[in-house]
């Protein structure tokens, strides 16, 4: 459907000399509007396959950036996008997909219609929560999940700690109800980055009642990293068993990570106290404080989706590196 629908407007267009011709009437004024109907409808397909991506001046931006831009996925057909993601013949478990969010704008316009896509494939009950950071600190990845956790509903039972630059390839990956133990999607054999074996990041996916069993992530880490190697502490600490994916054999192509490193650079700044590798005693959901600024129900390519809004606050006595400076 799909196919005609791109391909109607081309025939109205080869008519159209033939069409405006003679005497104007009600009848072609209205095949007008229908004319102008159709194109905006193309124009808007176009848009989201990236075929008029193009700027009308050039693209400016770094060659790495338009290579990165040529292997993002395609909008997924319409008719996926608008299915629903809360069917309760799928099971009686409900995903909460945590993206904790700033600015990054042009991969979160991919990734929410395509894991939207993605999830309902796979009979995934889900809803897909951006939490946004608008304050002037740091960013801070860790407090903005456990905000997610939070705000996250009595509607879902277990959530994924998923970045919004990762997108999963295979669909033999599991996105389950984890119901032996935490599941890390993004393993150190599949994650096209990180290796090492007590990597956790990327997408982890724990029920609610673990998450809570670890008093969530530290708030500690502002900036960029480190704070899912504290997690992993926290995870045997609360002697939880780590499950990883088995039988993937696409390896290192089992996703597509849609960052431009050189684009975006990231916050990599670090103190000495922040470069800490042991489990951080009094900080968790117990001392994180937010202001929710609002919260906003939006649709991305016909995939829904709930921005919240977030105001992190930080204690410069305690963390005084949350500072931008």
């Amino acid at each position: 459907m799909m196919y005609s629908s791109r391909r109607k407007p081309v025939l109205y267009f080869k008519e159209e000399r033939r069409f405006l011709s003679g005497r104007c009437t009600i009848y072609k004024l209205f095949g007008l509007c229908m004319v102008l109907l159709l194109v905006s409808l193309l124009w808007l397909q176009l848009s989201c396959s990236g075929e008029m991506s193009t700027p009308l001046h050039g693209d400016r931006r770094p060659p790495q950036q338009q290579q990165q831009q040529q292997q993002q996925p395609p909008c997924p057909p319409a008719g996926d996008r608008a299915s629903l993601a809360d069917d309760p013949s799928w099971g009686p478990h409900r995903l909460a997909l945590i993206i904790p969010f700033r600015e990054r704008f042009d991969e979160l316009m991919v990734f929410v219609p395509f894991m939207h896509t993605f999830l309902n494939k796979k009979k995934i009950r889900h809803k897909i929560i951006v939490i946004n950071q608008v304050d002037h600190y740091r960013f801070n990845r860790a407090s903005l999940i456990n905000v997610g956790y939070l705000e996250s509903g009595n509607d879902t039972d277990y959530l994924a700690m998923h970045d919004v630059d990762l997108l999963p390839l295979n669909e033999a990956l599991d996105y389950g109800f984890p119901v032996e133990g935490p599941f890390h999607v993004a393993s150190p054999e599949l994650h096209p980055l990180y290796h090492y074996k007590t990597y956790v990041g990327g997408i982890l996916l724990l029920t609610k009642k673990h998450y809570h069993a670890c008093n969530g992530m530290s708030n500690r880490f502002w900036g960029w990293g480190r704070e899912d190697d504290e997690f992993y502490r926290r995870l045997r600490k609360a002697e939880l068993q780590l499950f990883r994916p088995s039988g993937i054999t696409t390896g290192y192509k089992t996703f597509l990570h849609i960052h431009d490193s050189a684009w975006r650079k990231r916050d990599q700044k670090r103190v000495a106290a922040q470069k800490q590798f042991k489990v951080d005693q009094e900080g968790g959901l117990t001392n994180l404080r937010y202001q929710v600024e609002s919260r906003q129900e939006v649709t991305i390519s016909g995939a829904p989706c709930t921005v919240i809004n977030t105001k992190l606050e930080c204690d410069q006595d305690h963390t005084p590196w949350c500072l931008l400076a």
